[in-house]
């Protein structure tokens, strides 16, 4: 918590501040104006992030708003329109039922292990929406269409409902539960109509993740070869030098995204579930599973099994008949290599822009610093393929040298994933004690100099755990990459993806699993930070 309380005139800070220091404002700095220092690279980073937005608006409309509402108005966009919005309410289902379920299970019963089964039914978020395509499409190859992508995508994205779930029922107040049960009602009654609803708002908070993520997935519906927004972008920009069709269509899955997010907030609305009163909420007592004990072990496993195991056993199959003649071992390490070096040139640029960003949005309230925040998450609402498309026509007009070339790549990671080290920045600033920053001013000390040996010093660990965040998700993207690497370079991804279209299940399980690999150690690092 931060207190918005005005520094009392016995505040040691001011009581020793030197002639023409800077006088400390307590925690935030409600109404002033954030230092030259972190305020022009901050907006840098803003213009930056704001770069596709221009683009979208720019480039469809190049040919007159006539021709944008042809192609917006076309039956094939209806029809993608249909498609991805149909493939998004299967998997936000499927994930609501996944997530919600298991979150109980393991949180307010005492099913047996239950800590380990909360461990295993996150490990999906590190395989890759295409990896976990890739896998059930070579096991099974009829799959292929709305039903493998609809499964894919379930099966990667259901823990984005599962966490937030699982801490709502952490944190909520047993006492409401165990007055309906006095009151005559059973455990699934009490479920429905008392804990479900205090669920609600961390439910539909995951499902809008999920339905994001679905929308702007692109690696799992083009293994699985069906068509969505996302590969109708790719295969317009692919099919013909003007950009404009796949501008205008790209304006209308920000409007999608955009509607997604109003509704979610709609739907919100003030629901709360505080607890009132005096004294503080006890832990949850867990229920008694009973003779649905062996159930819900079986869901629990075939949940885990189907969604972890399968895929890893399938990668260990074509791994077993694969050889040296599908695929060589030298071109996989110069591909880990490169995909490594990638990962960390973009997780390096946008821990740098995402900086100042985290410090204004941690540090300062007003209009700039609400501002600056929101222009930073403005790219991550876009699919990578819309990213890759701005910076494609910015490069080409004002910026020729870098097209095609790395550091265009790096700058889409920069744009794509801001938002992820800003969060992580400006959390771990806001645990870092501000008073310290305010004696150091006291002292005479400037704002660079504050800001490089109080204020990063104290939050470098969790600055560090954001970087690693940023890696790991640079490390698996794949729309963008595919439009920006330069010509001859391949990451573990673009590899993965290129040897999958042509069928080549065994020459593809190497760098599907070197990409798992990779993939977890900076996550077990992160969990070891947390812990």
């Amino acid at each position: 918590m931060h207190s918005t309380d005005p520094v009392t005139p016995t505040d040691p800070a001011t009581a020793h501040r030197p002639d023409g220091a800077t006088a400390p404002t307590g925690r935030w700095r409600a109404g002033r104006r954030p230092p030259s220092v972190l305020l022009v690279p901050a907006a840098v980073a803003a213009v930056f992030a704001l770069l596709p937005l221009g683009y979208l608006a720019v480039r469809s409309l190049e040919r007159g708003p006539a021709f944008a509402w042809d192609v917006v108005s076309d039956e094939r966009t209806a029809q993608l329109l249909g498609r991805s919005l149909g493939l998004a309410a299967v998997v936000v289902s499927a994930c609501l039922v996944l997530g919600v379920s298991l979150a109980w299970l393991t949180v307010r019963t005492d099913l047996p292990g239950a800590r380990g089964w909360s461990v295993l039914v996150t490990l999906p978020l590190a395989v890759p929406s295409y990896v976990a395509a890739f896998a059930w499409l070579s096991a099974f190859p009829d799959l292929a269409g709305f039903t493998g992508s609809a499964l894919a995508l379930t099966l990667v994205s259901f823990p984005y409902v599962y966490l937030p779930v699982t801490a709502a029922l952490r944190g909520t107040d047993p006492a409401q539960e165990e007055v309906a049960r006095s009151l005559g009602h059973g455990p699934l009654m009490t479920f429905l109509r008392v804990t479900l609803p205090q669920l609600r708002p961390a439910a539909a908070g995951g499902a809008v993740l999920v339905a994001l993520y679905v929308f702007s997935d692109f690696g799992a519906v083009s293994l699985m070869r069906y068509d969505t927004f996302t590969r109708g972008i790719y295969t317009s920009y692919r099919a013909s030098f003007d950009r404009t069709p796949a501008a205008a269509l790209s304006i209308v899955l920000v409007v999608m995204t955009i509607a997604l997010v109003a509704a979610e907030a709609r739907t919100r609305g003030r629901a709360g579930h505080a607890r009132t009163g005096g004294g503080t909420a006890r832990p949850a007592v867990p229920a008694p599973l009973g003779r649905w004990r062996a159930p819900a072990l079986a869901w629990c496993a075939a949940v885990t099994g189907v969604a972890v195991l399968t895929p890893l056993a399938t990668l260990g199959y074509w791994l077993a008949v694969g050889n040296s003649a599908t695929w060589d071992p030298a071109t996989l390490l110069d591909t880990a290599a490169t995909t490594l070096g990638v990962a960390a040139a973009g997780a390096a640029l946008t821990t740098l822009l995402a900086l100042p960003v985290g410090v204004i949005a941690a540090r300062y309230r007003g209009r700039t610093a609400r501002l600056l925040e929101q222009s930073a998450y403005a790219g991550h609402a876009l699919p990578g393929i819309t990213v890759a498309l701005s910076l494609v026509f910015f490069a080409v007009r004002y910026a020729e040298p870098i097209y095609q070339e790395l550091p265009l790549l790096v700058c889409a990671y920069a744009v794509l994933f801001l938002p992820v080290a800003v969060a992580g920045t400006r959390a771990a600033v806001l645990q870092s004690p501000p008073v310290l920053e305010d004696v150091a001013r006291s002292l005479g000390r400037s704002p660079l100099r504050v800001l490089r040996e109080v204020t990063v010093p104290l939050a470098a660990p969790g600055v560090a755990a954001g970087a690693a965040l940023t890696f790991v998700v640079c490390m698996k993207e794949l729309p963008a990459t595919l439009l920006l690497r330069p010509t001859g370079m391949d990451t573990l991804a673009t590899r993965l993806w290129t040897e999958t279209g042509t069928g080549s299940f065994a020459a593809a399980a190497p760098y599907a699993a070197a990409l798992i690999l990779l993939a977890a150690i900076p996550s077990y690092l992160l969990g070891r930070h947390r812990t």
